[in-house]
Order: structure tokens, then C-alpha cells, then sequence
């Protein structure tokens, strides 16, 4: 659906994207994650056909942003981080300015309009002036006027900035809805946004591209390790000889629990598979009884962090693809 290659943008001397590539597939939910300041809102401008870049390419359903403007902006829906709203109209007559701008005929205007006021649950508020309107409700105007002309991706920038948790919750809930049927690019630099509401993530740090995947792959991939906590019906010396040796084992801790059973923490390589059957047949197969086996998951906040920090490395290697051996420049999901 949308293919960005060697994208960069300058201002002046500092660059706020450089050499970004990567692919977005239809009928998902991606969140364009990183810090403030990462590039995220430049990268979106660029997305939309608001800002032109200094060099690359992006195609959206086949048509380039750059030589076909008209029919690529056709297909997508942009609510910028700042609402673009004309606050002393009502919501009905903004919308209908706003869809008529998009080239919506008169015919079919009213059930556009209909359409994306119930889609958004603005119909209570449609003749209501947009000055008077709470924060929540003009950021449901903001994603009902991005919706006009039923384009097949929708970018929203930082949607929840501002809102209270209730608005946050509804806005959430509003942007998986919308994820049913067409693509969806969720910029926010919130760890629990991504987690509640994305499928995929491009993971976004000083203008570069340092991880894409979906949630489960980046935990797996790039926590380094992952930890294991056992209780077993077994002396510490024992249970320890038995798990030490096991390929992709880092690290052993062990003590005792009385009753003759001990705790241990396993730590090990976070590419590590069937982590959970090697443990359980180390122990097995000296008839050590296993009470208690859990995986301690890598949080998106741990490989948020160590992603930046890796980027932030220059001896580091190039941007990483969830999913893949090596490392690669950009990401393709």
C-alpha cells in the first residue's frame, strides 16, 4: 500500500529524517513510535503530501506522492497533530466544507457526511460550533474530517495528545475500529498506545529507522535475553548442573525453598527457541520434578530502550527488521 525509499529531509543544516525505507501493508494497524523530536511528524507530513522531501520516494497504492499528488493524496486521510478545524463553524458545516474540498459531489454529500459522523460518534454534537466542543470530541472531528472521501490509509499524529484518560480510551477504541477495513499509522511516542492498539510498529529514533516488526517479534528479537523462573523439587547443585549445559542457557541462579525444593532464575538468549521444552527435559531427564515454569517477557519499553541506545552507537550497525537474521537498512514488513 505505501512504499517509502531513501526518504530524507533537511532543514538547512540539520536533518530531521534520514534515508528512511520501509513498506506498509494493507488493513493494518501500524504505530510509528519514538521520542519527541525523532522525526515522526516530518515523516507523516511527508506521508500525507504536506511537506516535500529533500530526497527519496514514496508511492501510495502505486501512485508517487511527489509526481502524482492528486491521485495518491485521494487515497489517504491526515489528522496532524494540531487539528485543522474551523472553530466557528458547526461540525456539520465544517465537515461539508471539508468534503466538498476532497471533490465529494453534491449527491452523495449528506450520506458522506452521515457516514463519518456515525463512524466517529459525533452525530450529537453535529450542529453544535466547534469552539464549544470539548478536547475529546474536536479530535473525533479532526479523524472525521480525515475520513472524508473514504480513503484506504489514515495517518494519525499523536491523536491522544491532550485528552483525559476517558477521551484516550474512546480515541483507542475509535482507531482499532477503523483498522478493520483500511490502514492505519498511528504516530505517538506513548509505549502503551502502541501495545494497546497497534498490530505492527516502526520504531523511529533521530530520523532513522531502528526496528520494525510486530510487538511479539521486537520483544523476541531484540530484548537480548529473556528470563526464566523455575521451582523445582530438586537440591540447588543438582537442578544447576542439569540446566547449565543446555544450548542458549546465559545463567544460572539458584536457592533454596525448603521441603528440598529450589528457585532458580534462568537467564537466556533472547533468539533462543523452544526455551520452555529444553528446560523442562534438562530437568527430566535427571527425574527432577518441575513445580513452577514462567517466562518473565521482555516489556516494549526494554526494547524501546535498547533499540535508542544501540542507535545511539555509532559503531552500531544499520536499522533491524523483526523476524530476520542479520541486519539490514530500513525495515519491510
Amino acid at each position: 500500500m505505501i512504499e517509502v525509499s531513501h526518504l530524507t529531509k533537511r532543514y538547512g543544516g540539520r536533518t530531521a529524517v534520514e534515508d528512511l525505507t520501509f513498506t506498509v501493508e494493507s488493513g493494518v494497524v501500524y504505530g510509528f513510535l519514538g521520542p519527541n523530536g525523532a522525526g515522526k511528524s516530518t515523516t507523516m507530513n511527508i506521508l500525507a503530501g504536506c511537506l516535500a522531501a529533500t530526497e527519496g520516494k514514496v508511492t501510495i497504492d502505486g501512485f508517487d506522492i511527489f509526481d502524482q499528488p492528486v491521485k495518491a493524496k485521494a487515497k489517504v486521510g491526515y489528522l496532524p497533530e494540531q487539528p485543522p478545524l474551523y472553530t466557528g463553524m458547526t461540525v456539520r458545516e465544517y465537515l461539508s466544507f471539508v468534503a466538498r474540498a476532497k471533490g465529494v459531489r453534491i449527491p452523495a454529500l449528506e450520506k458522506e457526511l452521515d457516514r463519518v459522523l456515525a463512524v466517529t460518534g459525533t452525530v450529537e454534537v453535529a450542529d453544535r460550533l466547534i469552539r464549544n466542543l470539548s478536547k475529546g470530541f474536536r479530535q473525533r472531528v479532526g479523524i472525521a474530517q480525515a475520513l472524508l472521501a473514504d480513503p484506504s490509509v489514515v495517518i494519525l499524529d499523536e491523536p491522544t495528545v491532550g485528552l483525559d484518560p476517558l477521551q484516550i480510551v474512546e480515541i483507542r477504541q475509535l482507531i482499532r475500529s477503523l483498522g478493520k477495513d483500511r490502514t492505519v499509522i498511528l504516530s505517538t511516542h506513548i509505549l502503551s498506545e502502541v501495545q494497546t492498539v497497534c498490530d505492527k510498529v516502526l520504531m523511529i529514533h533521530k530520523g532513522r529507522l531502528v526496528a520494525s516488526g510486530t510487538l511479539a517479534e521486537l520483544e523476541e528479537q531484540f530484548a537480548g535475553r529473556a528470563t526464566y523462573h523455575i521451582t523445582a523439587k530438586a537440591g540447588v547443585l543438582e537442578a544447576r548442573e542439569a540446566l547449565e549445559p543446555v544450548p542458549g542457557v546465559l545463567e544460572v541462579t539458584a536457592r533454596e525453598d525448603g521441603a528440598g525444593r529450589c528457585r532458580l532464575e534462568v537467564s537466556v538468549a533472547g533468539q533462543a527457541q523452544d526455551m520452555d521444552e529444553r528446560l523442562s527435559f534438562a530437568l527430566s531427564d535427571r527425574r527432577i520434578p518441575v513445580l513452577r515454569l514462567e517466562r518473565e517477557q521482555a516489556s516494549l519499553e526494554d526494547v524501546f530502550l535498547a533499540l535508542t541506545q544501540e542507535a545511539d552507537d555509532p559503531a552500531a550497525d544499520s536499522p533491524v527488521e523483526a523476524g530476520k537474521g542479520g541486519r539490514h537498512h530500513g525495515g519491510h514488513l
